[in-house]
């Protein structure tokens, strides 16, 4: 007997007997087909890991939003309403764009209504009809211009290209507060003042915004004379007054001014009161000169341990050395620089720019290429001042009478120092 239970449902199952055998006997009684009902177990499933560790049945949820029992059920009824589509759409139809108002007035006419300052555009305002290109400069670059009716502009020489390259490095624009860049050595006579005068002049005359020369030699300072004084007041003054300067006019009345616009600030007149002027002094004279200069120059004295070098020193973002041309004098400015690294102004010495002055006697004794390539190996860059007759007199220095090779020299240590300092820093 074969019985098929491997389906595992419940229910009659059916139950094939062989068929009877021919001969006699026990199998002769037995019927054609009998039919057995057997109720199976009910299948117990067994849930597997993989899925009991995802499952939430034994999540706890705690119905505290509302007041009904947990076991309590909810039914949510949603409504959806058809909303009949038109069987044919409506085309769009194309965007009105209004017209331009039309300005019917002629040129120079005024306006029906008031108009604002934006509203003088250079579009509007320049006329482009008109040949707005700058003609070159040199004498034959601007002869081909002028002779081809402007049709040829053959740009300009190489002198102005230099030129031109120069005043842009010294109107380097500078952002944040102001510059300070000091003028020292520790040997007197060797022209520092004639050197501090030389750049500014060549500063002012190029840049936009203001620059300031101030004499602070505590042993009776000359910088004032090299300039037409227009006042007579002093940093003593300065001093005294600062608290009540509110605007740069009041600071104006301090300085005197060359035509270079050269702003320049006078020592004391008196050794006793001069040798007054400490560290604390230059401090105010600087926070006022801070204020109002985006450049401020610094003639200081031969005593470079004196409490107003420090200060000094303290505020520079880069120095000129002064030295002559004998061999004292340019030891004596390179044991400067010796002094600065002494006392941690190492940074100083390598931004350091050395103007050469060569018209201090003995010069014509002396290799001045051994002097520069001494110095070269020391600071960032040299700069020879040539002999001038207009510096010699130690008088009044009238820049545009200066010899073009002197004022070449000073507008090149204008832009070694210009290079040197940084263009963004903040306060």
């Amino acid at each position: 007997m074969a019985m098929r239970n491997d389906d595992r449902r419940t229910g009659p199952a059916h139950v094939e007997l062989p068929e009877p055998e021919a001969s006699g006997g026990l199998a002769a009684n037995v019927p054609e087909s009998l039919t057995v009902s057997i109720d199976l177990p009910v299948p117990v499933r067994t849930q597997p890991e993989d899925e009991a560790r995802v499952a939430l049945d034994d999540v706890a949820i705690t119905p505290s939003y509302s007041d009904q029992p947990a076991s309590a059920t909810r039914s949510i009824d949603v409504v959806i309403h058809t909303v009949p589509q038109p069987e044919h759409l409506p085309e769009d139809e194309p965007a009105v764009i209004p017209p331009l108002p039309v300005d019917e007035r002629q040129r120079g006419d005024a306006p029906s209504t008031a108009e604002t300052a934006s509203m003088l555009t250079a579009e509007r305002m320049l006329d482009p009809k008109r040949n707005r290109r700058t003609p070159p400069e040199g004498f034959w670059q601007n002869g081909v211009y002028r002779g081809t009716f402007h049709m040829v502009n053959l740009g300009d020489s190489a002198k102005v290209r230099e030129r031109k390259a120069l005043d842009a490095r010294i109107r380097k624009r500078l952002e944040g507060p102001t510059r300070f860049v000091p003028v020292l050595t520790r040997k007197g006579g060797v022209g520092k003042t004639t050197i501090t005068t030389l750049l500014g002049m060549a500063l002012a005359d190029v840049r936009d915004d203001r620059v300031i020369a101030i004499d602070a030699n505590p042993d009776r300072g000359t910088l004032a004379e090299r300039i037409n004084k227009q006042t007579r007041s002093t940093v003593r003054d300065l001093v005294t007054q600062a608290p009540g300067i509110r605007d740069f006019s009041e600071l104006s009345t301090h300085v005197s001014r060359d035509v270079t616009r050269l702003d320049v600030l006078a020592s004391d007149t008196d050794p006793l009161l001069s040798e007054a002027f400490d560290e604390n002094d230059y401090n105010v004279v600087a926070d006022v000169a801070a204020r109002y200069y985006s450049l401020v120059l610094t003639d200081c004295g031969t005593g470079i341990v004196h409490s107003v070098m420090r200060a000094t020193l303290q505020r520079a973002d880069s120095v000129v050395v002064v030295s002559g041309g004998s061999v004292d004098e340019a030891r004596l400015a390179s044991e400067t620089l010796t002094w600065l690294e002494a006392n941690d102004y190492g940074h100083l010495v390598k931004n350091a720019i050395v103007a050469l002055n060569t018209a201090t006697q003995g010069t014509d004794l002396v290799k001045l290429d051994e002097i520069e390539a001494h110095f070269r190996s020391r600071v960032r860059d040299i700069v020879r001042i040539p002999y001038d007759a207009e510096l010699a007199a130690g008088s009044v220095v009238r820049y545009a009478a200066l010899r073009p090779f002197t004022r070449a020299s000073a507008r090149e240590l204008a832009a070694l120092v210009m290079d040197g300092l940084p263009a963004r820093r903040d306060a």
